[in-house]
């Protein structure tokens, strides 16, 4: 992909166009003059976007043809005039609460958000449990060391 890009990129170059007027997952026409503020735009909704590929990397950062797909999707949705909150809905209502990077706290995601923090409490009351009870036991309950001390 990066490959195409600098070749891309070159022959626009040759021409005497600008190759840093088109995004890399813009259409890659160099008639199209791409706006900072909407690519800006589209950059911000997209690093809180998962993709649904890679799965541990935003659609920001992703080179997946989905996470392509994803980017331009929300591109045409703010040129359309959709807000953030209206992307993020769409979004979640096609491909679930897994697509947002930072899912809602609600009954189904319950057990992502607080079943690590129950697993260390429930992890020190096994430890803690364990360590009375040994301290309970009599000396002649263990072995004794190999070399007599």
């Amino acid at each position: 992909m990066a490959a195409l890009w600098m070749l891309w990129a070159g022959a626009v170059a040759a021409q005497g166009g600008t190759p840093a007027a088109v995004a890399p997952g813009a259409a890659a026409s160099p008639a199209i003059a791409v706006d900072p503020e909407l690519e800006a735009r589209v950059l911000k909704i997209s690093a809180g976007l998962r993709c649904l590929v890679c799965q541990n990397q935003t659609i920001a950062d992703s080179n997946a043809d989905l996470a392509v797909d994803l980017r331009n999707q929300v591109r045409e949705m703010l040129k359309r005039g959709d807000s953030p909150t209206q992307i993020n809905d769409y979004m979640t209502a096609r491909y679930g609460d897994f697509v947002l990077y930072k899912p809602p706290v609600k009954s189904t995601t319950a057990l992502l958000w607080y079943g690590p923090a129950a697993l260390l409490v429930l992890a020190v009351l096994i430890l803690v449990w364990i360590i009375r009870r040994r301290t309970k036991l009599p000396a002649d309950r263990f072995e004794p060391d190999p070399d007599g001390t």
